[in-house]
């Protein structure tokens, strides 16, 4: 018996092991049930399912030029129902509640310009909404002078391993 690309055929399951079983078909050839084509549940143990001898339907998947033959008793079974098969509406979604407004914390103040550790925290403290834009700058400038520092400290105790040209 020719076997076909998407045929299922009756078979015999003649070995088993821990990647799949080994089956017997018609005409004496014999092909491979992966263990993932067993079931449609998670197969631990193939024994759950098959035992030696069993005669199973199986679905020939593909056929290799070597020969080999790669089946499926999944496939060859007919598929189960679907719990919950109607199709998603396409309305428009309700809106979302709206969010709480996030609270404000009281967050510490910087203590001067070498206070860089809450800046390499990601740590940032703005100046209050009533300066002016040369305070804003100033404090800004001293910010970026810490993180700079630093950075540079960091750098530095890193090692000189990297050499800049």
């Amino acid at each position: 018996m020719e076997l076909v690309v998407g045929a299922i055929v009756e078979g015999k399951v003649t070995g088993i092991t821990k990647f799949g079983a080994f089956i017997t078909m018609p005409g004496g050839s014999s092909g491979l049930v992966h263990i993932s084509e067993i079931a449609n549940a998670y197969v631990n143990d193939i024994h759950d399912y098959l035992t030696m001898g069993q005669s199973v339907e199986v679905k020939v998947l593909s056929i290799t030029p070597e020969g080999k033959v790669n089946l499926s008793i999944k496939q060859a079974q007919p598929q189960p129902a679907r719990e919950n098969t109607a199709p998603r509406s396409s309305a428009p979604r309700r809106p979302a509640a709206p969010r709480p407004a996030p609270q404000q914390s009281a967050a510490p103040q910087p203590r001067g310009p070498g206070d860089y550790a809450s800046a390499a925290q990601g740590v940032v403290h703005g100046p209050t909404g009533d300066a002016s834009f040369e305070d804003k700058l100033k404090h800004f400038m001293q910010e970026s002078d810490s993180r700079m520092s630093g950075n540079k400290l960091y750098a530095d105790r890193k090692g000189g391993s990297r050499r800049r040209k």
